[in-house]
Parts: C-alpha cells; structure tokens; sequence
C-alpha cells in the first residue's frame, strides 16, 4: 500500500492511548487497509498493540519490537506490519461496519506508560463495542495482583503473558541478561500464577514460542508444568525477523512443531500429561500416551491456539502470522480441511 492509497486514518506517528498499532490483518478487515485473505481465512481478534515515540525497552533476541532491532520504522512484529491509526478511528470502525471479530485484544509493550494505557483502551473497548476484550501484559512493567486487578476491572475478562522462551538459560539468552533486557523469568511465573488468581483458571494464556534452541521434551514439559498452573497455552513458531538479532536462525523443522502442536492440544484437553509420554534420548517426542489418529483427524491441534470469543470457540486466529500465504501453514486460521489433513500427515511423518 502506498501512501496514495493510505486510508485519511492512518497516520505515521502517535502515542498510546490516543493512538495505537493493530496488526495488517485487523486493518483490512476494518477496510483501513486493501488485501484479500488466503482461502478466504477471516481475522477473529482485532489485536492492538500499544505505540510510542521511544518504542518498547526490551531486546529480545527474536522481536520486531526490540530497542536494538537493526531496521527502519516500517518493519514488522510477528512477520506482517502494523500500521498506526487513531484509537477514535477503530472504534468508529468497529461500531460502523460489518466484521468478524469476536474478541479485541490491547497488547503492552516494555514502557513505564504502558499498564495505565492499556487499561484506557480497553475500558474504551469495552464501553464503545459489544467484543470481549483480552490483554496481552508486560509483567516487567507491573506490580503484582493489583496491577492484574487494575486490569480486569478495566473490563478485560482473559489476559495472556510471554513467557516464549521455556527455559531459565534461553530466557537469559534471548530475553535477559544475555541481550541486555530487563525481564527476569520469576517474575513472569509468578504474574501467571497471580493471574489465574485474579482472572480464573484457563482465562490465562502462556505465550511460547517454538524454535529457540530447546528440545520438544522441554517444551512439552513447560506447556504440561503451566497446564497444571490452570494456565492455557498459545502457541507460536519462530519466524526470523528482519534486523533482529535472530534474523538468521532458520526456523525449526515443520515435523517438530506439528510434534509439539499435538502435544499441546493433547495436554490443555488434559487428554495426556507429561508423565505418559516418552521421548528420544535428544529429546524428541516418541510416544503420545494415547492413540493419535483420532486427533489428527479432527485436525484441531493444528489451528492457531488463542483466547476464544463469546461462543466459546476460538477467536484470535492470526490468520497468516507464522508464515506466508505461499509457505506451508504453520497455525491453521480455520479447522484444516481433508487435504490439509493428509498434507498434516506426511508432515509428522
């Protein structure tokens, strides 16, 4: 999109709450951004993403939103562009027009603003639409259960947290002391335990990310030792950013993440756990615990993992988000059909 084409909303800087980012996919559904969707996939969270002049204080090693990320103003977070708007603006858009979104989550960056701001928009959301909202919150930048309070009484009903990198010595590397950032994982474990607190077992959701440098059984040990938390995880595959540090990682293998994507869905349906599954001495998943064509053929622990919408089912999609339309998909947007089915298949080998 040009700047000819560039809808009169759009605007080339701002600062939260009167102005925000949301993800190309949310623009276009809105109409502020032209497009079509691959396989006619609909975006169901309008997901917005906190802006400022100084931009976000951390430095993960993987993030488009990094202080130290090596490119100019107009990269991507999580592979695709988020245009800035008027806060104003979406919300007329929301109220005016046909959509499909059935949640709206506001997302915080590492910024001192970031928790009050947060809690603007999505109180403005919650007065001003009929959509559910979620936050995406910065543990760093809070203080304990009353910032979570703060929150939820803003009128979030669900939060999530990143945690992405599942270790102690990756999350040093990736998100610590290794890159100069600011996070540190135990405070991050304990706002998810003083999250479910506050909002409710499985209204939590753990971000984490596949293909940092950790096996599938560390991964899947994480995603059972949060489970057991009453906390939901969503998850996501390592996309190399331009001008980030990880920006020549290649992406794990597609047979890993559909392992862990299986694994994922199998545990946070508490149909296994950890202790019935069996894995390679490198760590490789080996043995499910339980007979897996059911669940491969149901094909639903291969869609996006999200928070859902009002009707219980899933809303935020991220249509597109791990990959190109041209790749193959990583995080279905919609249930996988019977061909994606068989192409799942020979991926798992």
């Amino acid at each position: 999109m040009d700047a000819e084409q560039a809808p009169k909303e759009m605007v080339t800087q701002g600062e939260s709450p009167e102005f925000v980012q949301t993800s190309m996919a949310g623009a276009m559904c809105m109409g502020l951004a032209p497009g079509k969707f691959h396989r006619n996939a609909q975006c169901g969270c309008l997901n917005l993403l906190l802006t400022y002049h100084g931009g976000c204080r951390a430095s993960c090693s993987y993030c488009g939103l990094a202080r130290n990320r090596n490119t100019d103003s107009s990269a991507t977070f999580i592979r695709v562009k988020w245009p800035t708007y008027f806060m104003s603006d979406i919300i007329s858009r929301v109220q005016t027009r046909t959509h499909p979104f059935k949640r709206a989550c506001v997302s915080m960056v590492t910024h001192d603003r970031a928790l009050d701001d947060a809690c603007t928009i999505i109180q403005d959301l919650r007065e001003n639409t009929d959509l559910p909202v979620s936050g995406l919150l910065s543990p760093t930048v809070m203080k304990g259960k009353a910032d979570l309070e703060k929150v939820r009484n803003a009128g979030a009903d669900r939060v999530g947290i990143a945690i992405d990198a599942v270790t102690p010595e990756l999350f040093d590397k990736h998100r610590a002391k290794e890159v100069g950032g600011p996070h540190q994982l135990e405070v991050f474990m304990q706002s998810l335990e003083d999250a479910v607190n506050v909002f409710g077992s499985y209204r939590v959701g753990v971000h984490l990310i596949v293909g940092l440098g950790e096996t599938e059984e560390q991964m899947v040990a994480f995603i059972d030792r949060t489970n057991k938390m009453k906390v939901a995880t969503h998850l996501f595959s390592f996309f190399p950013e331009n001008g980030s540090i990880m920006e020549s990682h290649p992406q794990q293998p597609l047979e890993q993440y559909r392992r862990i994507q299986l694994a994922r869905y199998l545990i946070n349906e508490n149909i296994v756990s950890l202790d019935s599954m069996h894995f390679s001495p490198s760590g490789e998943v080996t043995d499910f615990g339980v007979e897996i064509n059911p669940y491969i053929e149901l094909g639903l622990p291969f869609m996006t993992s999200g928070c859902p919408g009002s009707d219980g089912m899933l809303a935020c999609n991220r249509p597109f988000g791990n990959e190109r339309a041209s790749e193959p998909m990583r995080n279905y947007p919609f249930p996988p059909e019977q061909e994606d089915i068989k192409i799942i298949r020979n991926q798992l080998r």
